[in-house]
């Protein structure tokens, strides 16, 4: 399954292409050449050195790809129409995690098995197995006794592309100028950041505490390493267990001595307040270095270390999240497009991609032993990626309203004051149980 560009050029390709029992060696690729797909993806850092890759994909396989890529905010509500149609205009769809569950749910996506049971599409070397399972998992994987991971009656629908995990990134000037040993636990983490407040006059750990998506995103990466959960096996929520009301009493400690402004932060704000030497400590995800070593944003460069996301009763948990790539059930061009799928998740790629700046997701890509020299973090992310949780939030279809209209706006309540952490996620409990009645989760039971 090797093209003969992999394998000779020159003078030497007629001696080469003919094997000794006389059958020329075949290219996989010449069924699809001319074909032309159409990409929807989301105009991010990750996405947009993928671009730059896809000449490269089409001088090897001569498929021409067009990318329409849209603002994070507008790619769902586009992918639903495109998909919705008899015939769509999208071969290829990148979604956030937590979309992939109402895709399936509602017959957008092809299952991607069907794909790799087809020898004549399946690369040999391509080794899905190298790919880190919490991001498959979580990206990729619909079924299973919740609906959304893996598991009996799991189905392979994406591959992880631009995944990511949470750690903790740290000034570690500060950490050497004031004694502070990098924390491990939370304890440690809300001791240093009111010891850095008083001493330095800067906020201890930064988040995004915007009322909202953000206050829930910034709820669960610290909820995450309680080991709790949002829903139990039967789908009732059991948003005001005691775990998660005091994962919200402990953020509104985070955020009196967070930087100012705290609770108006979305991602982009957190990031910034860290980098621009505003926050002592950012515990988000784990594409943090790529913006510390931009010195068009940053002021901290060379000043940052990083390390495991602090435990909870000495539970490792950090989250998975970010997106995955699969395959419209009404695109025209279904092999083709896995094609695409396949070269740009494959080791060489993904090798390429972490060497511009991107976000790996395979295992052997992250232990690279010159990429460890390279980047600090990576030893970091392996050891990380053997504790992530790939079912730190519950994926089903309804999650984007239970995230940014309920959870989100319950623990902005409660950090800011405007009610207890208790009565707040006992609202946000009995709203979701609400919901979740209305959509028949409970005709069973």
């Amino acid at each position: 399954m090797l093209t003969v560009r992999n394998l000779v050029t020159g003078a030497a390709l007629a001696c080469a292409i003919t094997l000794t029992t006389g059958t020329a060696l075949a290219d996989p690729y010449e069924k699809y050449r001319g074909t032309e797909i159409v990409v929807s993806w989301p105009s991010l850092a990750h996405f947009k050195i993928a671009e730059e890759l896809i000449p490269e994909f089409t001088a090897e396989t001569g498929i021409s790809v067009e990318t329409d890529p849209l603002q994070y905010g507008k790619l769902r509500d586009k992918q639903l129409l495109e998909m919705g149609k008899a015939v769509g205009d999208y071969d290829v769809v990148s979604w956030v995690v937590f979309w992939k569950t109402e895709y399936v749910q509602k017959g957008l996506l092809t299952p991607l098995s069907q794909m790799f049971a087809n020898p004549a599409l399946v690369d040999p070397n391509y080794d899905i197995g190298d790919i880190t399972p919490a991001y498959l998992e979580n990206g990729g994987m619909v079924g299973g006794p919740q609906g959304y991971l893996d598991g009996p009656s799991a189905g392979l629908y994406g591959i992880p592309f631009s995944a990511q995990t949470t750690m903790l990134a740290y000034r570690k000037d500060l950490l050497e100028k004031h004694s502070i040993s990098v924390p491990e636990t939370y304890d440690e983490l809300l001791a240093a950041s009111k010891l850095l407040n008083e001493k330095e006059g800067i906020g201890g750990l930064t988040g995004r505490a915007q009322s909202g998506h953000q206050a829930n995103d910034f709820f669960l990466t610290h909820y995450g390493p309680t080991g709790g959960s949002l829903i139990d096996d039967n789908y009732r929520p059991i948003i005001n267990n005691p775990k998660a009301v005091k994962t919200v009493e402990m953020l509104a400690e985070f955020v009196k001595v967070g930087p100012v402004g705290m609770t108006s932060y979305g991602y982009g704000e957190m990031v910034n307040s860290f980098v621009q030497g505003d926050a002592a400590f950012y515990l988000d995800a784990s594409k943090i270095r790529k913006t510390v070593e931009d010195e068009s944003k940053s002021r901290i460069k060379g000043k940052v270390g990083y390390a495991l996301h602090p435990t909870i009763d000495g539970n490792c948990g950090s989250g998975t999240g970010g997106f995955a790539m699969g395959i419209p059930a009404n695109s025209k061009n279904q092999e083709a497009a896995f094609l695409f799928i396949q070269w740009m998740t494959n080791k060489a790629t993904d090798m390429k991609l972490a060497e511009m700046g991107g976000d790996p997701i395979r295992t052997s890509t992250m232990n690279n032993a010159d990429l460890q020299a390279k980047y600090e973090d990576y030893p970091v992310l392996v050891k990380q990626l053997e504790c992530a949780r790939a079912d730190w939030r519950p994926l089903i279809p309804e999650y984007p309203e239970i995230d940014a209209q309920i959870i989100g706006i319950a623990v902005s309540e409660a950090i800011t004051g405007t009610k207890t952490a208790q009565q707040a996620m006992d609202e946000a409990n009995a709203k979701t149980e609400a919901l979740l009645t209305e959509k028949g989760y409970y005709a069973w039971q």
